[in-house]
């Protein structure tokens, strides 16, 4: 029995970002710079709103609702997880912080799993046209950890939107390279 083949990019399957929303990656320790990018996309392609959305890796997706939300379970069943809530209200925080005086429609998603697939099923959920991630190139990254981190790879290779990458740290290449 032969392998099924996953649907591929094709002009047939672009989304117009006109009236279509995105995806924005969040991170605690991220800069405003990914969100305020993606609000500028936003309103310069006229897409309908932002998709904000934080994937907490130590919990797993039960359920999968239409609405791109998602019911999720710690992944270790004997330890009582219940921190999430907080921290998906200090992430909702943050992102509101970032689009005060941004004219942009906003949601916020707490997910759980792997960050692609989880982004991914989000993106499939309201049609968006594309995701807006933040790079992750640290002075101390080896270039195996830029490759294994970096979300903005694993969703250019395992779906068919088009992923924006905003660049959140500079790396001067005259000192340092992020693989020495």
């Amino acid at each position: 029995m032969g392998e099924k083949a996953p649907p591929q990019p094709h002009p047939s399957r672009i989304t117009d970002f006109a009236g279509h929303p995105l995806v924005v990656a969040v991170l605690p320790e991220q800069p405003a710079v990914v969100a305020l990018t993606a609000a500028n996309l936003a309103r310069a392609t006229g897409a309908s709103a932002l998709y904000f959305a934080y994937v907490d890796p130590s919990r797993y997706a039960d359920e999968e609702h239409a609405d791109g939300t998602v019911r999720h379970v710690s992944i270790d069943p004997d330890i009582a997880d219940d921190t999430w809530p907080r921290r998906e209200e200090e992430l909702t925080r943050l992102v509101a912080g970032w689009m005060e005086g941004q004219d942009v429609p906003w949601h916020f998603r707490y997910l759980a799993g792997r960050v692609d697939r989880a982004l991914t099923h989000l993106a499939r959920a309201v049609d968006a046209a594309g995701f807006v991630v933040g790079s992750h190139v640290g002075r101390h990254r080896r270039l195996r950890d830029l490759v294994d981190a970096s979300t903005g790879l694993h969703l250019s290779h395992h779906q068919h939107r088009p992923v924006l990458v905003v660049p959140v740290e500079v790396v001067d290449w005259e000192d340092q390279v992020p693989w020495e």
